[in-house]
């Protein structure tokens, strides 16, 4: 199994899990798998139908049949047998290039289906990592919660001490247990957050239930000029523009498919056949054989079909016109959502970049005021304050972190570069 080695499970293993497994993907790949038999020389028309027909039949009759010389010959329980076999065959040779133009639809339509599939797994690698950095951010937290923990812990032995020989009051050491209690509430509390963050990742990558694993908590951003050629490009790889130019361009196929009333239709046709019959002494013969063969050249042409081709193909080109609107309005509302994404993107850097330097400057606050506690200058509440907003500013630390690397991923899929860098 993937990203079991060690008990880690990092960020390629991850992604390579969820393409492989996710119900969606494999959803999307089965609709693939329908677009690829469509588009295939077996649906495209070209190919001739060939059939094969047989058959028999059986009659008996009391007859009475007179000549012309007037002598007459009655028969009862005239027995007739006929039996038949054939192959036939029709191809269409000409047929005003419609079904050209169908199967050019056809291959458009699955190049349509791949950018589909392309886009399920963008919009489910952004899910896992969603998911996966919330794994990543809680086991984080936990790291602090223990260190809080422990040194909400010493802090009670240490006010423990302190009362037997009678430095402080009992009010100390009953601050520190309430503190403590506080601390262990926490921790169980985000352990069992981490626990059922897991399972919502083994959900997405469709994996067991109650596997454990650990994640790689580095984040390394992308650089803002790289990011920026990316965004350049957008046009040319988001997956939402390049859907409506492929609609465009089958909207187009169906326009020329359309056109196709106008021309005739030329078919060859061919069979070969084999007839047998038995006929009574009624009959001027009583049995006959005959094979062969048998071709033709057939044309038609719908000179007029009451209007209703020409009606299809006007409404084909007015949704050519159609299409091309979307394709303009889904370029601007991507250039827009591209703005917005990256404006958060730059946003989420700074405040990750502010929060940074706050777990330095609460670090050595925290640090000053446990130096002035022992030292009997400020009280334990003073100290759990600044121990709380130390807790405070390393959990925001680690959420702005994520926050900004899931900003930037938003970017990388908007400008269709999700899968094609290294994350």
């Amino acid at each position: 199994m993937l990203g079991q080695s060690n008990g880690l499970l990092t960020k390629q293993d991850a992604i390579a899990e969820t393409l492989q497994n996710n119900f969606g993907i494999t959803i999307a790949a089965k609709n693939l798998e329908i677009a690829d038999n469509n588009q295939g020389i077996l649906n495209s028309g070209y190919l001739p139908s060939l059939t094969g027909t047989a058959g028999a039949s059986y009659d008996i009759q009391d007859q009475e049949v007179t000549f012309q010389s007037g002598e007459a010959n009655i028969v009862d329980g005239a027995e007739t047998t006929r039996y038949n076999a054939s192959l036939n065959l029709s191809y269409t040779l000409f047929d005003g290039l419609g079904r050209y133009w169908d199967y050019k639809t056809f291959q458009e339509q699955y190049n349509v289906s791949k950018l589909q599939v392309r886009e399920t797994m963008e919009t489910t690698i952004i899910q896992m990592f969603s998911v996966y950095f919330e794994v990543a951010r809680i086991t984080e937290n936990i790291t602090v919660l223990e260190d809080v923990f422990f040194n909400t812990e010493r802090r009670l032995k240490r006010a423990g001490y302190a009362f037997e020989y009678g430095q402080n009051n009992k009010l100390d050491v009953l601050n520190a247990e309430v503190d403590l209690v506080t601390d262990s509430i926490n921790l169980l509390n985000a352990r069992q957050l981490l626990a059922n963050t897991k399972r919502d990742l083994n959900v997405i990558s469709n994996l067991d239930l109650e596997r454990d694993f650990t994640v790689d908590t580095t984040v390394v951003f992308i650089p803002q000029l790289v990011l920026e050629n990316y965004i350049q490009e957008a046009d040319t790889m988001n997956v939402r523009v390049l859907q409506a130019k492929k609609n465009k361009t089958i909207s187009e196929n169906n326009y020329k498919s359309s056109k196709s009333i106008y021309l005739p239709t030329v078919g060859l046709t061919g069979s070969y056949g084999w007839n047998e019959g038995n006929f009574p002494s009624t009959s001027f013969s009583q049995a006959s054989v005959s094979t062969g063969f048998s071709a033709g050249l057939n044309l038609s042409w719908s000179l007029f079909d009451g209007g209703s081709g020409i009606t299809s193909v006007k409404n084909a080109k007015i949704q050519i016109e159609s299409q091309e609107t979307l394709i303009e309005q889904i370029v601007k509302e991507v250039d827009r959502d591209i703005l917005n994404a990256q404006g958060d993107y730059i946003n989420r850097l700074k405040i990750y970049e502010l929060q940074t330097q706050n777990v330095l400057t609460a670090t050595n606050n925290f640090e000053r005021s446990n130096e002035q506690y022992k030292l009997g200058q400020i009280s334990s509440v003073e100290l759990r304050q600044a121990q709380v907003n130390l807790l405070n500013a390393k959990t925001n630390k680690n959420l702005a972190k994520y926050q900004a690397k899931l900003a930037e991923l938003q970017v990388l899929q908007l400008t269709g570069q999700l899968l094609n860098v290294d994350l």
